[in-house]
């Protein structure tokens, strides 16, 4: 889940349907109570630990806790991969990620008819929101730790739903690369115990970290509230803004690429598909995202 959660267009959902494991992820998070906390200060007492081991297993806490790690081991490891492809191979990393949001788009299309004025609306304005978002917000949205707030939340919501990827969103904001630097930044500062590193990229991703607790916590009943009695127009409407938001990488490999010969054409055109195949593939082997 970590690894699909690290590139746009892969949501990490769709591999815990695969690995059979989302129907107990999604009540796991649902169950979490924040009243928890109010069992610490009983703690020193036997009766106190007995009641918050009786509780934590209730909520799956182990699990949960299980799952954080593995996530967070494989996003800081893809993640540090893909901060030298944006550095070093900015184009043909952007062409992938294209091939990735198309794919996912063309595959959740699928998935809900258009055949009525509500959904039809809901279309229209997420393929316009996506189209602004990732032109006039991405060049004017600031990446500082208050946005990061934000952007953590809409994010780590959006990785629990199927065939939705969190990471695609964070481009959507602009804060993807920054989100991805300030990792590896924050991982490189750890190995060499550099302390103004660790206060610098640390704050950035404590802050994403608090972001996403809070938008599990919030922004992902939201989302349930929306799919369970809006389904199709919510749907249609975050498929829309995928298509919308392929403005993004397609300036970037514009910006990226001087004077393409039939090359590197080839090549753009090579990740792209490669991007595509890999979102097909996932789709066959879920048989049904939705």
């Amino acid at each position: 889940m970590g690894a699909a959660d690290a590139v746009p267009g892969v949501s990490g959902g769709t591999i815990a349907l695969v690995t059979g494991i989302y129907e107990r992820l999604v009540t796991a998070i649902t169950d979490l109570d924040p009243w928890l906390l109010t069992l610490l200060p009983r703690l020193h007492t036997r009766a106190g630990r007995e009641r918050l081991r009786r509780e934590l297993a209730v909520m799956d806490l182990v699990f949960l806790v299980a799952l954080g790690l593995g996530v967070f081991s494989a996003i800081v490891t893809v993640s540090r991969v893909l901060e030298v492809a944006l550095e070093e191979f900015t184009a043909l990393t952007f062409a992938f990620f294209f091939g990735l949001i198309l794919a996912s788009a063309i595959v959740l299309y699928g998935e809900v008819s258009l055949d009525t004025p509500r959904r039809g609306a809901a279309a229209v304005v997420g393929l316009v929101v996506g189209f602004v978002l990732t032109g006039e917000l991405t060049a004017v949205l600031p990446t500082t730790p208050v946005v990061a707030l934000l952007a953590g939340g809409i994010a780590v919501s959006a990785m629990i739903l199927p065939g939705i990827s969190g990471s695609f969103l964070l481009l959507v904001l602009g804060q993807y690369e920054y989100a991805v630097r300030s990792l590896s930044g924050f991982t490189d500062a750890i190995i060499a115990l550099d302390p103004a590193g660790l206060r610098t990229h640390g704050t950035v991703v404590v802050t994403f970290g608090i972001g996403g607790v809070l938008g599990l916590l919030t922004i992902s009943r939201v989302i349930e509230y929306a799919l369970e009695h809006h389904r199709a127009s919510t749907i249609a409407f975050l498929v829309s803004l995928m298509v919308g938001a392929l403005r993004l990488p397609i300036e970037e490999i514009l910006a990226s690429t001087s004077s393409p010969g039939a090359g590197v054409l080839a090549s753009l055109v090579l990740a792209a598909v490669v991007g595509g195949a890999l979102v097909i593939g996932v789709d066959r082997a879920t048989g049904d995202i939705f």
